[in-house]
């Protein structure tokens, strides 16, 4: 055995990462109990991020609509979309996708509907109060 495949050696202490680090990156990776993830956990987080991905421009459209509907800023908006998300028990997706369907003429769900001028009442009170 060569001196620099020797454990101890400096290409294998190089080859490490500095104590604590492995933690860290575990931590940063969604590890539990310093355990890597496992192949299928991360098949499941990269779906995951993909259907994100997918609805992160229904969800920004939304807001567009609910800024351009009532002067919102973005931040206001969003959190108009999750009040109505929260207290519809609706994916914050499907509200989004049931308010850009409003601007085809289409109707909101009753269950959107129920909820949207509580959310909106919210947003007044919070913006002149």
């Amino acid at each position: 055995m060569r001196p620099s495949q020797r454990p101890g050696s400096r290409r294998d202490l190089a080859e490490r990462p500095p104590h604590g680090a492995q933690r860290e990156i575990s931590r940063e990776v969604g590890c539990t109990e310093g355990r890597m993830p496992t192949g299928e956990q991360l098949l499941a987080e990269t779906e995951q991020l993909k259907k994100a991905l997918e609805r992160r421009p229904i969800v920004d459209m939304a807001r567009g609509v609910l800024m351009a509907a009532w002067s919102c800023t973005a931040e206001e908006a969003w959190q108009i979309l999750v009040h109505v998300s929260q207290h519809s028990n609706t994916k914050v997706h499907d509200v989004a996708k049931a308010l850009i369907a409003t601007t085809q003429g289409e109707p909101l769900p009753a269950r959107v509907e129920e909820h949207l001028p509580a959310a909106l009442a919210r947003w007044r009170a919070s913006r002149d109060g």
